[in-house]
């Protein structure tokens, strides 16, 4: 689906590229040899024609456009955009307790005799 989106915008805007070089901006190009009627047989002018295309071809532009927003594949329903800068900023380490202070009799452990501690210096 979003593959096909892209690529429906893509023929779009080169179809809104040849459509705006062929018309001329002071009524010329293509549109001048129908100049003189306006309806030949039921058939619109073709700067009318090429003006609707032109337009037709912009909102269509827009629409796929916002379609490929709310269709990006990046993103979910439960992700926000700051999500990933906020995993790598947080950290992940729980913080640990704080040192304790040294006590003053230094504490063997069990079974051995306390190394004496000369208290004179």
């Amino acid at each position: 689906m979003y593959t096909l989106l892209i690529v429906l915008t893509i023929l779009a805007c080169v179809l809104l590229v040849f459509i705006v070089l062929i018309q001329n901006p002071k009524g010329g190009g293509l549109a001048s040899g129908f100049a003189g009627s306006n309806n030949l047989m039921g058939v619109q002018r073709t700067g009318d024609i090429l003006e609707k295309g032109t337009w037709g071809l912009v909102i269509a532009i827009m629409v796929f456009s916002l379609l490929l927003n709310v269709t990006n594949p990046g993103t979910g329903l439960g992700s926000s955009p700051g999500s990933e800068l906020q995993k790598q900023i947080t950290p992940t380490a729980t913080p640990s307790a704080p040192l304790q202070q040294p006590s003053a009799t230094p504490t063997a452990p069990e079974g051995q005799k306390p190394a004496s501690v000369d208290t004179t210096k």
